[in-house]
């Protein structure tokens, strides 16, 4: 019997994170880049690890209630904050994009739109244990950080290529610099 109500709550709660996911989708992705289907997320693990932590968080606190053990307590609602930050990064970070343009979101950011024209130059970084980090440098001063490990990563650095030629009138034979092996889509920075 408890292993159904297990089996039930878990059940439960993977149905609210599915409706608070098309709530959200529904009240802050309305822009066309949204519906285009196209995207760059991170990895649906922050997401699924967010919740199960959050889950073991609640079940941390309803224990602790129960023994009435305060620093259980305190522990596991720590795992819960960190649990819904992990789901609330997954959210609402990410990149959108149609043939034009794409809408840049990141957690607790201001979401911005850019033209792949806007696009100036590319950095590379190495992260511990293997992965990149491009960092593309906007016209406006700003970066977009793409890590390797998202959901995405190449097809959208290719659209933007493609995209990016296109805006700025240059033919894609014409990039000398463009090496995707090599994880080069724009111009380098000069260092």
């Amino acid at each position: 019997m408890e292993f159904i109500l297990i089996l039930l709550l878990v059940a439960i709660v993977f149905c609210l994170c599915w409706l608070v996911d098309q709530a959200f989708t529904r009240l802050f992705r309305n822009q066309p880049q949204h519906k285009s289907g196209l995207s760059l997320r991170p990895s649906k693990r922050y997401g699924s690890v967010g919740i199960i932590i959050a889950f073991l968080g609640i079940a941390g606190i309803l224990t602790g209630i129960h023994d009435g053990n305060t620093a259980m307590i305190v522990g596991s609602s720590i795992l819960v904050v960190c649990g819904i930050g992990l789901v609330a990064y997954y959210l609402s970070t990410g990149i959108f994009y149609d043939e034009d343009s794409f809408v840049y979101t990141s957690f607790g950011k201001k979401e911005v739109t850019y033209h792949f024209r806007d696009i100036r130059t590319q950095k590379l970084y190495v992260i511990t244990g293997g992965s990149l980090v491009v960092e593309l440098h906007m016209a406006d001063g700003g970066a977009i950080s793409i890590q390797t490990t998202m959901n995405g990563t190449y097809p959208f650095l290719d659209a933007a290529f493609a995209a990016w030629c296109r805006q700025k009138g240059i033919s894609p034979e014409s990039c000398t610099f463009h090496d995707p092996e090599n994880h080069l889509w724009v111009p380098q920075e000069e260092m």
